[in-house]
């Protein structure tokens, strides 16, 4: 066998929650080069179908589902329409997040249910839906996307990190328990990412958002911004058969942030 049909993902079908952009996006396309069917999810119906049809414009096998992680019925749904029209998931990443900004003691318990609800209540809902067949066929990757920040804290981001903090211990108690199933559960740390949304953002903060970004930078043993496609390698090395001995593990991807 050569070395580089390791990273190959033939006949393979990927569940992408937050596909629609950033990482999601990154991760879809990189999956599909690689020779997977991918269903990506996201509440941003023309984000999800805009990288689904960039996939089946270049010969690849995509399907675009607007839906929302918190929504359990949405996600069975698109479960089905999955094992419908591709015969069944093999792979799931639990990649939807958001991370709103916001001060402990100014904090709502609306602005707190939102982050954990889709941080980490929408990948349970995800990883339950997908875990029967995986079961069933004895066979699975589930790989988790946290945050660099649950290594090294970050002010206003309660919610976010407990939220992230909680998606490491949901992967190290699933890796115990789908273990016999052979099913890996790991987990993604990335550091902070350079997206198209994050632009925006700075682009908005000004001064004080370039400063910002500057400081994370400051802080890396590697001067640069990290890109989406560079967390989906990643995930690629967790999807492939190249990390067949590993579960319950968190790779930390931030160009030197956290060093553990």
């Amino acid at each position: 066998m050569e070395n580089q049909s390791l990273w190959r993902l033939d006949g393979k079908v990927a569940f992408i929650t937050g596909g629609g952009a950033g990482i999601g996006e990154a991760t879809a396309n990189l999956f599909s080069q690689q020779g997977a069917s991918v269903v990506v999810f996201d509440r941003d119906g023309a984000g999800a179908e805009g990288v689904a049809g960039a996939i089946r414009a270049a010969g690849g096998r995509a399907l675009a589902v607007a839906g929302d992680v918190r929504d359990i019925e949405s996600v069975k749904d698109t479960v089905d329409r999955a094992n419908n029209e591709f015969g069944g998931i093999h792979i799931l990443v639990n990649n939807a997040g958001i991370y709103p900004r916001a001060a402990l003691i100014e904090m709502s318990d609306e602005q707190w249910n939102e982050v954990l609800d889709i941080n980490l209540k929408g990948a349970f809902y995800c990883t339950r839906a997908v875990a029967p067949q995986m079961i069933k066929r004895r066979a699975g990757k589930i790989i988790n996307i946290s945050s660099v920040n649950i290594h090294v804290g970050a002010a206003n981001f309660s919610h976010y990190i407990a939220s992230k903090g909680g998606i490491i211990g949901f992967t190290r108690a699933l890796a115990r328990e789908l273990g016999d199933y052979n099913i890996h559960v790991n987990a993604v740390t990335p550091g902070a990412i350079q997206t198209e949304a994050e632009k925006r953002l700075v682009a908005q903060q000004g001064k004080a958002g370039q400063q910002a970004v500057a400081d994370i930078v400051a802080r890396q043993c590697l001067k640069r911004r990290i890109l989406p496609p560079e967390i989906a390698a990643v995930c690629l090395f967790l999807a492939s058969s190249l990390s067949d001995s590993m579960t319950g593990q968190t790779l930390n991807a931030d160009c030197g942030n956290a060093l553990y």
